[in-house]
């Protein structure tokens, strides 16, 4: 049956690349049925995560960030001396789960920890603990138990885990399913020099503690997504991390740097989506949040950016934004050539806390940028900067309505960007040892 699959598919691929619009397929050659329920099914989970009132989040958020330096103060454990050992979690993300020594038996308990847009992302948390044993991604139709590939396509709920250090170069993209966590603690795991990691159509998806780099365009093929389907791929675009029509989605922790296109791209009405923790470096097209100008889908689109290190060799995007809303809080810019934060189609920015070290470069100190838009189309988009430490002349050219006309007028204040450097102290993958906080 299979083989007979493999004649129809190399037939009627062209015909149906045809067929089917660049932005629906997203690298799928056959748009079959089972790609067309999971798309249905990736439409309705985006309205249901879209969140009517994102002020909301954005106060929760503040919030947790003020009541971790409350704790800290309380207990006299100030985030102002010197760091003297794991134990000292400076932000409330981390503060969730990063102080107890027994971190590997209770490693589930980080599904409690997200914070922002991507805050119900529980990814494998009901489900078993899988343990990746092999590094090889010989086989991508029959993918070979005990390697990342063949677990990510599991059915249901799966904690993935790692036996050991490893360096695994993905032949082709890796599709990953629904209800997956992907936590490289206690391991120092590399996806490199090989293709992406996409998140295609699914929801509930955690991504913790990895280091992704040099990733380059597949070429495409047959590919399993899952235990009861494969099919013809296009080519894929050597981002780091895809995610096109994804839902609850919390990165965390992670390491990102030199792909051929994005390091972390959302489009195609991806919704619910918090990035914490990361270090970026070394990349042009840093993140693409919304495909196209003419793509209202991306209308639902939330996203929270917290707690990450925009570092050396960064030249634009950092996000570059469409169509939705957007928390920027509590991130350290200390690189960038040509903007950090652009975008285009109205989005709604909310910049908190953040601190936005300007490139010595006159003509770059500007921190925002806005695509191909007359100052008469623009200046109504929310885009505002609250608490932002600016640095080396780098500036904020605010539009639309403060802050206090937003929906809530008692938002809470972010913590001041004068924080960032210790609430951004961890960022990038963690050196967690087995029996002591991580």
């Amino acid at each position: 049956m299979e083989a007979e699959k493999l004649n129809v598919v190399i037939l009627c691929v062209f015909v149906i690349a045809i067929t089917i619009p660049t932005t629906v397929r997203a690298n799928i050659a056959d748009f079959d049925e089972h790609w067309q329920q999971r798309a249905a099914e990736s439409k309705k989970a985006a309205h249901e995560a879209y969140h009517d009132d994102p002020i909301a989040v954005t106060e929760h958020f503040n919030k947790q960030v003020l009541d971790t330096f409350d704790y800290a103060n309380n207990t006299r454990r100030s985030l102002n001396q010197k760091y003297k050992g794991p134990c000292m979690a400076t932000n409330p993300i981390d503060r969730c789960w990063r102080c107890d020594p027994n971190w590997e038996k209770n490693r589930k308990r980080l599904a409690d920890c997200a914070l922002g847009f991507g805050r119900k992302a529980t990814g494998g948390k009901l489900g078993p603990i899988y343990v990746v044993t092999d590094k090889p991604d010989a086989d991508l139709v029959n993918p070979k138990p005990g390697t990342l590939r063949h677990a990510v396509i599991q059915n249901g709920p799966l904690w993935i885990i790692f036996a050991r250090d490893m360096r695994i170069k993905l032949t082709e993209e890796l599709l990953v399913a629904s209800d997956k966590t992907i936590d490289a603690r206690g391991a120092n795991v590399h996806i490199l020099d090989g293709a992406q990691i996409s998140l295609q159509f699914v929801k509930n998806v955690i991504i913790s503690n990895l280091h992704i780099h040099n990733n380059k365009p597949g070429n495409g093929g047959l590919i399993r997504d899952s235990i009861s389907h494969f099919g013809q791929r296009t080519r894929s675009d050597g981002d780091g991390i895809s995610m096109f029509g994804a839902t609850n989605v919390w990165i965390d922790h992670l390491s990102l740097s030199n792909c051929a296109d994005g390091l972390i791209d959302a489009i195609q009405g991806s919704t619910a989506i918090t990035i914490s923790n990361c270090h970026l470096t070394n990349h042009n097209d840093v993140m693409l949040f919304g495909s196209s100008d003419s793509n209202s889908q991306d209308q639902v689109m939330q996203i929270t950016l917290a707690f990450n290190h925009f570092g050396k060799g960064l030249v634009q995007r950092m996000p570059r934004c469409r169509w939705g809303f957007f928390h920027v809080v509590n991130n350290d810019y200390t690189h960038w050539l040509m903007y950090a934060i652009g975008g285009s189609q109205h989005p709604t920015i909310i910049s908190q806390g953040n601190r936005f070290i300007a490139p010595l470069n006159q003509a770059t100190k500007e921190v925002t940028h806005r695509n191909n838009a007359q100052e008469s189309e623009w200046r109504s988009w929310n885009w505002r900067s609250e608490n932002d430490l600016m640095m080396n002349g780098a500036f904020f050219v605010q539009s639309g309505s403060p802050i206090r006309n937003l929906p809530k007028a008692d938002m809470i204040q972010a913590k001041p960007g004068s924080f960032v450097t210790r609430l951004t102290r961890f960022a990038g993958p963690l050196k967690c040892i087995k029996n002591k906080p991580c």
